[in-house]
């Protein structure tokens, strides 16, 4: 509170860029904080990335280039290992959702590819931006969703199961869709090269999934080790590419971070919105409604991220995403917690015709 309050005071007298390191040790000393209460747990990340997008804010000359090496080049490697994880934890089990509630999973699939690309689209258009950032918007909505889904979807008493298995049918898609979907919908703010995109996304999913996928199914249980560790080397590896896309784009979010992070903020609770009564006006239960209004709401936003920098348009094309992640943490964590006190109607839902 006392850091908190000398902040407020440096702001109201006109000195915010003099209160970088107090900023800095500000959210660090919330994680911590946070870090001691079990409910509060799930947002220690997203407060860490605060911290890291301050120190990006307030220091880009350290997360652009050291010496000749561009920091941006460490990027889409690090989502390769993201997925590679992925694929690690990924079996034939997960895609046992299709058999078992297959209505629920075509409504979660749907729902992901129609909901989030019309809405980012529609504020893309209003938003006035220049092209390529407003079609990072677009971007993000194209992306399909992550494995923070999973884990919102656990906490929030959904159906886990349905959830891994939209999250691994829309990621395996991705490929071949976002281009697609870009196409039609960015087109107009710049020019997609479909089999390029797809050739990127292929590299930086597919590959590295099937990888994962053959490294589990040789090692079996001896990959046990590497599936623990890997939910923390994916968040360091999303904390890492956040704050190196902060530092590039550090003039234009300055210029333009209020309007930006008020229309990403739509974009995401009208995901939740949106995607909820979707699933209730065609009849699934309270549960897997849930689990769709996560799916399509929750975003992958290290993958956006990684395609704006495969098509040189990490500095705008990649703030969105970069916006969109942390926030869709809070939002996601807040809406999982407001769920997890308030266990689902296991029954089908009875909506009025």
């Amino acid at each position: 509170m006392l850091l908190a309050g000398i902040i407020l005071v440096m702001i109201l007298m006109g000195n915010l860029d003099k209160a970088g390191p107090l900023c800095i040790a500000f959210f660090f000393a919330l994680a911590l904080g946070f870090s001691g209460y079990k409910a509060l747990n799930g947002i220690v990340f997203t407060t860490m990335i605060f911290a890291g997008v301050t120190v990006a804010l307030y220091y880009p000359q350290y997360f652009i280039q050291i010496g000749d090496f561009k920091l941006t080049a460490l990027i889409i490697p690090l989502i390769q290992i993201i997925m590679f994880g992925m694929g690690t934890a990924m079996s034939i089990k997960d895609f046992s959702g299709i058999f078992k509630s297959p209505k629920g999973v075509f409504v979660g699939v749907t729902a992901q590819l129609g909901i989030m690309p019309i809405m980012g689209f529609i504020l893309a258009k209003v938003s006035n931006f220049p092209p390529e950032i407003a079609a990072g918007i677009i971007l993000i909505g194209c992306s399909p969703s992550g494995v923070a889904s999973n884990v919102m979807a656990y906490l929030a008493k959904a159906n886990l199961a349905l959830s891994i298995t939209i999250t691994s049918i829309s990621t395996l898609l991705a490929p071949f869709l976002t281009p697609l979907l870009m196409k039609l919908l960015a087109g107009e703010f710049v020019e997609i090269d479909i089999l390029a995109m797809m050739w990127s996304i292929v590299k930086m999913i597919l590959l590295p999934i099937g990888a994962g996928l053959l490294f589990n199914k040789l090692l079996g249980e001896r990959a046990e080790w590497l599936n623990k560790q890997m939910p923390f080397l994916s968040m360091l590896g999303i904390g890492v590419v956040i704050t190196i896309i902060t530092a590039a784009g550090r003039d234009s979010l300055l210029e333009i971070g209020g309007i930006l992070m008020l229309l990403v903020f739509v974009h995401n609770v009208f995901g939740y919105f949106l995607g909820y009564w979707y699933a209730r006006l065609l009849r699934l239960t309270e549960q897997d409604a849930r689990t769709i209004a996560i799916e399509v709401g929750m975003q992958n936003g290290g993958l956006a991220s990684g395609i704006a920098n495969s098509l040189g348009k990490l500095a705008t094309m990649g703030l969105a995403p970069a916006v969109f992640g942390p926030l869709m943490n809070i939002t996601g964590s807040i809406l999982a917690s407001y769920w997890h006190s308030r266990p689902p109607l296991q029954k089908e839902a009875k909506l009025a015709s």
